[in-house]
């Protein structure tokens, strides 16, 4: 037996960012946002030595240390999901 469904009322540019989501993870708008909410549900446990290197990074930030711009940051946050998609350290 099929799981029951229904149906969410969202805006239109919501309804039109989880198509284009969907569309480029290869994926339904159904599948899709099951699995943002089961990802939503997960804490995120850090270990030990990625929380030092956070702290680190953080105290150079504080410290006045160059920083990356805005625009490069927003760029390669938009790709996330996408087929264009490399980690930060690979850019």
């Amino acid at each position: 037996m099929a799981p029951k469904t229904q149906t969410i009322e969202v805006d239109e540019a919501t309804a039109a960012a989880l198509r284009g989501r969907g569309e480029a993870q290869g994926m339904s708008v159904a599948e899709l946002v099951a699995g943002m909410t089961a990802i939503s549900g997960t804490p995120v446990v850090l270990p030990d030595a990625d929380l030092t290197d956070l702290d680190r990074q953080w105290a150079s930030v504080k410290a006045g240390e160059a920083t990356v711009p805005h625009d490069e940051v927003t760029r390669w946050l938009h790709c996330w999901g996408t087929p264009s998609f490399k980690p930060w350290r690979d850019q």
